[in-house]
């Protein structure tokens, strides 16, 4: 039989800003504090600008911009990243309250399985850019005739049916516990024994470090690798800027969710030793916060590195300055109609006229 500690161990997870385990009032507890501070601003920024971000971009390539396979997967990129950051609210509410969670069980579960589901979803539309990038510029006859936009609709259906398949653990492990008078969103892994504790714990990091980085790393670090060995041998094929933009995504993604997954792997070494737990408690919140971050950088990158966004996004917004202004004058001249008196007509009579 575990002793309490042991369970509390087995049972409590870092990722998502966990803390379980209470630390006393010392110089470490400061520390604390500042980092509840800085993964607030982080939370704060990322929702802001990932809100305004993809949302924009989700206009734009849904109604201003011609439907293509590359805007079918930016558009779909976007919707993962607006509807995590939707959430993000319920992570800000809980840092401030030093990690005390207020939304019941089943906002608890939702809320993790949505953070877990954007990380598949996020992953795996930049791996299928990544490949059809390499597809379309080294194979263009075959990307001509197999590239459509129904292909690209399904496969992007598929996506997300595995994002969502992948996620569900976080539905079914996710649990609430009161402790110290605090109510804590945390894994529960449903069992007494150690062993099985462990290795559910191991199964989940484990396919998540892999189908979640190291599968799609790979197959985007070997496109790219033979994408670059094709553009040397062959000057037909032209390095576009949207190849750049793609290029900065999957760079921005992987460099925001390096660290997170590198401490979920430091993290299963909790069952058979306390001796990394000050290293987490201190690292996984920045990790997490720099992962969580990522959402708001995508429509950044799209805006600066692409000239057709940039002129539609400038386009759009002078159309809509131009709209508001047009309408507010139109408002205004309405309002001076309503509020001046009434014309005579020609032939009503005047009041001094005779009858």
């Amino acid at each position: 039989m575990l002793n309490q500690e042991d369970m509390d161990y087995g049972n409590a997870t870092y990722e998502y800003l966990d803390y379980y385990v209470e630390e006393p009032k010392s110089e470490g507890y400061s520390q604390r504090e500042g980092l509840h501070i800085a993964s607030v601003i982080i939370y704060s920024l990322a929702f802001t600008l990932g809100l305004i971000g993809n949302g924009l971009v989700i206009w734009v390539t849904a109604f201003k911009s011609k439907r293509t396979v590359n805007s079918i997967w930016l558009q779909n990129l976007a919707i993962a990243d607006f509807v995590f950051v939707l959430f993000l609210p319920f992570s800000i509410d809980y840092v401030l309250r030093d990690f005390h969670w207020l939304f019941g069980k089943t906002m608890c579960k939702l809320n993790s399985f949505i953070c877990t589901m954007n990380m598949y979803a996020s992953v795996l539309f930049l791996t299928v850019l990544s490949l059809d990038r390499y597809i379309s510029l080294v194979h263009p006859s075959w990307s001509h005739k197999f590239r459509t936009l129904r292909r690209a609709w399904w496969a992007c259906a598929l996506i997300w049916i595995v994002s969502c398949c992948l996620s569900c653990p976080a539905l079914i492990f996710r649990d609430t516990i009161v402790h110290n008078k605090k109510t804590v969103c945390f894994n529960n892994f449903h069992d007494s024994n150690g062993h099985i504790v462990a290795m559910r714990h191991i199964a989940i990091v484990s396919v998540r470090t892999a189908v979640g980085f190291l599968l799609p790393f790979t197959a985007i670090t070997v496109s790219g690798v033979l994408l670059a060995c094709k553009m040397r041998r062959s000057n037909s094929v032209r390095f576009s800027s949207f190849s750049r933009t793609v290029s900065a995504v999957i760079l921005a993604f992987f460099l925001c969710w390096v660290p997170f997954h590198t401490f979920s792997l430091m993290e299963l070494s909790m069952h058979h030793t306390s001796y990394l737990h000050s290293v987490l408690r201190v690292g996984f919140p920045l990790a997490t916060s720099l992962a969580f971050f990522n959402s708001c950088v995508n429509p950044i990158l799209y805006v600066l590195l692409t000239k057709k966004v940039r002129k539609l996004v400038q386009r759009s917004c002078l159309n809509f300055t131009k709209t508001s202004l047009r309408e507010l004058s139109q408002s205004f001249s309405a309002t001076e109609v309503d509020s001046s008196p009434p014309s005579r007509s020609p032939e009503e009579p005047s009041a001094n006229s005779l009858v």
